[in-house]
């Protein structure tokens, strides 16, 4: 497909306006234009993919079946232009800010105590954050979208640098109401009676745990739901009859003051490293090195 068949984003900005507003005099209102150039830019739109994108139902535009697939891949495009313009603003930054980016387990848990401390340190430097999946992650990294990454899953990129920052282990886990609480351990073919709430698939952690699990041929588990915050996963692990594999920095005080308990399993330990991933173009930049220095330093 050659790029100049595709549609203009002007055209896109101008179908999601209409969706999301309710209809064409309020789209023109927010993107300051005539109605009829509304109306000329969603005929271009069918008129680009062949087809009708929206219908009229009484008063209302409604979107057709294709709409709704342009639509959604619409806001995709629209949401990726704003964050490339963030991007590149931060790029002009100058070199007394860092891009860190980090998974989200490590932005929950660790990210914060970092955070502070790190300010308290070095006041006049600026650190831009974001959250993420280790794989998008390591696609920014290499093409120095971020300078900096604490990651759950080493990359093997020629243009990333990686040193190993601290051990962690992915443990299974329960709450003080499941019949499990007092279970020193159990055994792998037990795990197939239990209930499990886990994070998503794309998670560093699911990566990790279905490849361990794989070793001793345990493809599938019970999982009764999937949850995109390991904070939101321990609540609920409090509260029901659930368990859940985790990692253990994001459990620790947990555990300690027993809102959960950890179930061993026979012959099944899941250690693992979290990384430091950084640009070469960063070791020159005196935020990325310091905040190396003082993760150095503490752990």
């Amino acid at each position: 497909m050659e790029y100049k068949t595709l549609p203009d984003l002007k055209h896109l900005e101008t179908l999601s306006a209409v969706v999301e507003l309710g209809g064409v005099a309020q789209a023109a209102r927010k993107l300051n234009i005539g109605q009829p150039a509304v109306t000329k830019r969603l005929r271009a739109l069918d008129n680009c993919y062949g087809i009708s994108l929206m219908q009229r139902e009484g008063r209302q535009l409604e979107l057709t079946e294709a709409g709704e697939l342009v639509y959604h891949q619409a806001r995709l495009a629209l949401d990726q232009q704003a964050t490339l313009f963030e991007d590149l603003a931060a790029l002009r930054g100058g070199q007394n800010k860092l891009r860190l980016e980090a998974t989200f387990a490590i932005a929950e848990h660790l990210l914060p105590d970092l955070l502070l401390k790190y300010s308290e340190l070095h006041p006049d430097y600026q650190i831009e954050t974001r959250m993420g999946y280790s794989r998008r992650i390591q696609t920014r990294l290499a093409t120095g979208l971020s300078d900096l990454a604490l990651l759950e899953i080493s990359p093997e990129h020629p243009d990333i640098l990686v040193q190993s920052w601290l051990d962690d282990e992915i443990v299974l886990v329960c709450g003080p109401g499941h019949s499990h609480y007092q279970t020193d351990a159990i055994t792998p073919n037990q795990l197939h009676s239990l209930r499990f709430v886990m994070r998503e698939p794309n998670s560093s952690m699911r990566l990790t745990l279905d490849r361990e699990l794989a070793k001793i041929n345990i493809h599938h588990l019970p999982i009764t739901m999937e949850v995109g915050s390991t904070d939101t996963i321990t609540e609920m692990l409090q509260r029901g009859q659930y368990v859940s594999f985790l990692p253990y920095f994001a459990v620790a005080e947990s555990l300690k003051r027993g809102r959960l308990h950890r179930i061993r399993i026979e012959g099944l330990s899941i250690k693992r490293t979290l990384w430091i991933s950084r640009t070469k173009a960063s070791m020159y930049n005196n935020v990325a090195n310091s905040f190396v220095e003082m993760l150095s330093r503490m752990y």
